[in-house]
This record gives C-alpha cells, sequence and structure tokens, in this order.
C-alpha cells in the first residue's frame, strides 16, 4: 500500500507520527510527575530535573529517541497494566464488568497514548471499532492519531446507500450477526488500526479485519485495552506483519 505514496506523503507522515508520539511521552511523563518529585524522577529515568522539567512544561520536546527512552521507564512506573486489573470487577462465574475502564476519560487517554507508543511509525489513516463498548477506546485513540473513525455496526442506517458487510458465528451462541460499514467510509489507500476495549473469542475483530479485506485497504494493526486467554489469535485472519497490541493480557477464567 505504500507503494501508493509519493516519498513526500511517506515522510510527512512518518513525521507526524513521530510528533504525535513525542507529545504522548509528554503527556506520560505529566502523569507521572502527580505521583513523583522531578528528583525522583531524575533518579528513575537518568535524566537531569531541569530537562524533565522542560518537557513536563511544554518549554521543550524530547526527540524521538529520547522520547523511546522515557516511555519504556515511565510506562512501567505509571503501570497501566495495574490500574487495568485493578478496576476489572468480576461476579462467580468469572465474567468482569469494565464500565471503570471505559467510563474514566483521563485512563482512556493513557491508553490511546499507550497505542501511539506502540505503533509510532505505523501508517494510520483509519481507525475501525465495532460499537458498542469498543466507541470510546477507539474514538480517543483517532482523536490522538488525527484520523477518522469507522464504526460497525449492527444494523444499517437509512440514510447511507451502500454498504460494507460481514457475517460471523458469535461464540457459543448458535447466533450469527452482521456489521456493517458504509462502503466509502474505508478506501483502497487507507492503512486501518482496528481498536476494541476487549478480546475474547476473536470473532468481532476477525469480523473487521474481513471489512478490511473487503475494502482491499491494508491492516495497521490490531489493538485492545484487554484479551483474554490466547487461543483468539489462532482463529483470527491476522496478517504475518500485523502489529498486535493489548495492554492488560488475562488468563481464561471460563476453562
Amino acid at each position: 500500500m505504500l507503494n501508493d505514496l509519493t516519498s513526500d506523503e511517506v515522510k510527512a507522515s512518518t513525521h507526524a507520527e513521530d510528533l504525535k508520539f513525542r507529545l504522548a511521552t509528554v503527556e506520560l511523563l505529566r502523569t507521572a510527575k502527580k505521583h513523583y518529585t522531578y528528583r525522583e524522577l531524575a533518579a528513575k529515568t537518568d535524566l537531569p530535573v531541569t530537562v524533565l522539567s522542560r518537557y513536563a512544561k511544554g518549554h521543550v520536546l524530547p526527540n524521538k529517541e529520547r522520547a523511546r527512552q522515557l516511555w519504556n521507564t515511565l510506562s512501567k512506573i505509571v503501570g497501566l497494566e495495574n490500574e487495568f486489573r485493578r478496576r476489572l470487577k468480576f461476579n462467580s462465574d468469572g465474567y468482569f464488568d469494565n464500565t471503570l475502564l471505559i467510563s474514566d476519560i483521563m485512563l482512556l487517554r493513557q491508553a490511546a497514548n499507550y497505542a501511539i507508543a506502540r505503533f509510532a511509525g505505523k501508517r494510520i489513516t483509519k481507525v475501525l471499532t465495532a460499537a458498542v463498548d469498543g466507541v470510546p477506546l477507539a474514538t480517543m485513540v483517532a482523536n490522538a492519531l488525527g484520523v477518522n473513525l469507522v464504526i460497525a455496526k449492527s444494523n444499517k442506517e437509512v440514510g447511507v446507500s451502500s454498504f460494507l458487510e460481514e457475517t460471523y458465528v458469535l461464540s457459543n451462541s448458535g447466533y450469527t450477526l452482521t456489521l456493517y460499514i458504509p462502503r466509502d467510509s474505508i478506501k483502497r489507500r487507507d492503512s486501518v488500526l482496528i481498536v476494541d476495549d476487549i478480546i475474547k473469542s476473536g470473532e468481532t475483530q476477525n469480523a473487521l479485519l474481513n471489512l478490511v479485506y473487503k475494502a482491499k485497504a491494508e491492516v495497521a494493526g490490531i489493538f485492545a485495552m484487554i484479551a483474554v486467554g490466547d487461543s483468539w489469535m489462532e482463529k483470527m485472519k491476522i496478517p504475518p506483519d500485523c502489529q498486535v497490541e493489548v495492554i492488560l493480557k488475562m488468563g481464561d477464567r471460563s476453562t
């Protein structure tokens, strides 16, 4: 797909993604600053207090290499994975309630910044998710990346003349579901990041993959806040070069 782009377009896209990552790193530093002093952060990052202060106050941005160094250190300090785990509520049957995750805007913003860091350098022109619980996270990711959001819905909207659709079987239910997106919402030159809050069986995410394939677009990657088990990866038609990122990986409690 990149062959369809001019060298100037590729350079502009790469520069924009690098800038977003550097800005996300600064926001992560500001989050860490709420819990640690500059002196404590300097000891953890091996950077002078004055440098960290200039970054946090927006006086200067870290370069790409410094931003990567900072992100790798600060992401361990802030502990987004542990925060997710702390907020999940399980019932006696092993099912969990993710309300405290998808309703917290600050947490979603941090998750979106996590996506920017993990997919830094990747060309992404659209974010695709399925209604409904994936929409809050996907909205934050699309906003952070500065790209449009496409929502696959289970019904056709009257005002849309033509759709791409994908029908799949919902795991262990015997029911079929169909997802629809407007036909022109994803184009051949697009590079699409699939985003969802939780991956369990993988059927929904695989349907999203198939919609991208039907649009003859490129899959930039798959991003989720939580994944249950790992059997879903075997069920999905994930391209060999497709980057998959999950913040919190959990064991399958149903087994």
